[in-house]
């Protein structure tokens, strides 16, 4: 699996990796699935993941590592929640998450950023860790989110692109950059999509369902 690490081609002066590119590309259509609340979401971002690992490997990013990582067990639960859900009813209830589940997950994210940047400043895992740490953390609350299946699950990737673009170029992952500013447009009309769903379903407490 070698080949991944090489180069796919080159624009602009700037090296596109194939890990990079194919890990990012199955990324957007892992979006695209989640947009349309398709079961698909999770196993296509699962691999997404996987390829994207080496990607991460070989620009010292233990963060984006541990990112991927996140990706990959948070897609093996949403995957099982969604199925869970689609057994009941065969669609999943969006909503807006209370303000009592909003506070969990923003002092969690905030807490566990500074916990894994510390790790990674200390053990010098990272070039940029708290950027890194930042990006890890989020990743995690947007991908449980999804898989609650809470509207905030797009604010949560806003927040991540903010900061992953402006680290990917500096890695040297300019197709990772390119596809944060891609992801920045498929969040803004995944947001609207699930916005106006949750005003047409019931408030529920719990993920109840998916379509295929």
């Amino acid at each position: 699996m070698n080949w991944l690490n090489t180069v796919a081609f080159t624009l602009l002066g700037e090296h596109f990796k194939w890990n990079d590119v194919i890990g990012n590309t199955l990324g957007l259509i892992g979006l695209a699935y989640g947009w349309r609340r398709s079961v698909l979401s999770w196993p296509v971002q699962l691999l997404s993941g996987l390829v994207l690992i080496s990607a991460n490997l070989s620009a010292h990013l233990s963060g984006g590592v541990g990112k991927q990582l996140v990706v990959i067990a948070t897609s093996i639960w949403g995957w099982v929640q969604w199925q869970r859900g689609r057994s009941q009813d065969g669609d999943i209830r969006i909503r807006f998450a209370t303000w009592a589940e909003r506070a969990v997950l923003v002092a969690g994210t905030a807490v566990a950023t500074v916990a894994v940047a510390l790790v990674f400043q200390h053990w010098n895992l990272s070039w940029s860790p708290w950027a890194d740490a930042y990006i890890f953390t989020g990743t995690l609350a947007a991908m449980i989110a999804q898989a609650r299946g809470w509207v905030e699950f797009w604010f949560a990737w806003i927040a991540v692109d903010v900061v992953g673009v402006p680290l990917a170029f500096s890695s040297g992952l300019p197709f990772s950059g390119l596809v944060y500013l891609v992801y920045f447009v498929l969040v803004m009309l995944g947001l609207r999509s699930w916005w106006l769903r949750s005003r047409l379903a019931k408030p529920a407490p719990t993920l109840q369902g998916v379509t295929a």
